[in-house]
């Protein structure tokens, strides 16, 4: 054993230094920029940011009012179907319903089809984490230890793909619009693809590799609340299918509110339709598969245009107008105060 002197220093050796280096940075001598804060830079600031505020705001708010929309709430009309959904035994029953509605002014340009629901919580804790993001990648993963319970495995042991909650609730009704043109129906063309995010169909999503989909998800079942299999989501374009599905991507985007909405389809813009769609009487023709009735929920189809700033969402906009008069109406208090002790000041130095 060492004895304790032996880790002092001996005579004559140097102690190490603890004091930093002599350097600008490390002794704080670095040159420094110290703004003097006068009244009249303070005011500017405040006037200058409220006006630059405020600006925007109104532009923003201009360009959403800018923005046609339609909306049909289809959750009363199709109330047959509804009461048939509300029993789970008839999963396998179709049910159509169809809605009329008059466009009186042509709605030009880009026109995008959303579906609306209402009452919905998506922000539930469970239901955010309950899917496996590596099951979504295309890894073979085991499920069971996802947090994908209770919508994981079946009893026999067979895993669900996709599995969890959020994929299992998938909103599944199926939107058709027709327009009626010289005592004739016309099926107006609607894209399906293109409506995700580049992120999601090329780093988020992926599909198992295999020779084909249907060996891809060989040993595996639909969820409980589905009606295809994953890999027959789109039986009209097999690269539309299974993982990198728009309509099962965009699903899988939770909303942080109880009412929202989602991109359904677009617009092709093609004979008839070229400019965007054309005033008269046009029907929606839902195959109804989706049940709202137990939550007391409410669907919708909304059809819109966008413009530079985005839909029809004036909530940016009021924020920016809020912010601006916050920054303008504090600079005219400051500008009081400073006018009052001011001449409170003049008023003692005369004295």
């Amino acid at each position: 054993m060492k004895n304790k002197t032996s880790f002092l220093p001996r005579e004559g050796e140097a102690q190490p230094s603890r004091c930093p280096d002599n350097t600008a940075f490390k002794q704080q001598r670095l040159p420094a920029w110290k703004p003097q804060l006068t009244i009249a830079s303070v005011l500017s600031t405040f006037f200058l940011t409220g006006a630059f505020c405020l600006t925007v705001g109104v532009c923003l708010v201009l360009s959403a009012n800018s923005v046609r929309e339609i909306q049909v709430d289809y959750s009363d009309k199709c109330s047959d179907c509804s009461k048939l959904r509300e029993n789970s035994s008839n999963w396998n029953k179709e049910c159509h319903c169809s809605v009329n509605f008059t466009l009186k002014e042509d709605i030009l340009g880009d026109v995008f089809m959303y579906y609306g629901l209402q009452n919905f919580y998506q922000n539930h804790r469970r239901y955010v984490i309950s899917r496996s993001d590596a099951q979504l990648l295309g890894r073979k993963v085991n499920i069971q230890r996802s947090y994908c319970a209770p919508f994981s495995t079946y009893r026999n042991g067979t895993p669900m793909a996709p599995c969890g909650a959020i994929a299992n609730s998938i909103f599944n009704d199926t939107i058709d619009l027709f327009y009626s043109h010289n005592s004739s129906v016309i099926q107006v063309p609607l894209l399906k693809t293109g409506n995700s995010w580049w992120t999601d169909k090329n780093v988020k999503f992926r599909n198992p590799e295999s020779y084909n989909l249907s060996s891809a998800f060989a040993g595996t079942a639909r969820p409980p609340y589905w009606q295809k299999p994953v890999y027959l989501l789109d039986e009209e374009d097999e690269r539309n299918n299974g993982y990198v599905n728009d309509d099962f991507i965009i699903w899988m985007r939770v909303s942080a509110f109880a009412t929202f909405r989602n991109l359904y389809r677009r617009l092709r813009r093609v004979r008839h339709f070229a400019e965007g769609l054309p005033a008269g009487n046009y029907t929606f023709r839902i195959s109804y598969n989706f049940p709202v009735t137990k939550f007391k929920g409410r669907k919708h189809v909304i059809l819109s245009t966008v413009v530079w700033s985005g839909g029809s969402n004036p909530f940016l906009g009021i924020a920016y107008l809020v912010s601006g008069t916050a920054a303008t109406l504090t600079g005219f208090v400051i500008t009081g105060i400073h006018l009052k002790l001011r001449k409170k000041k003049t008023y003692f130095q005369k004295q």
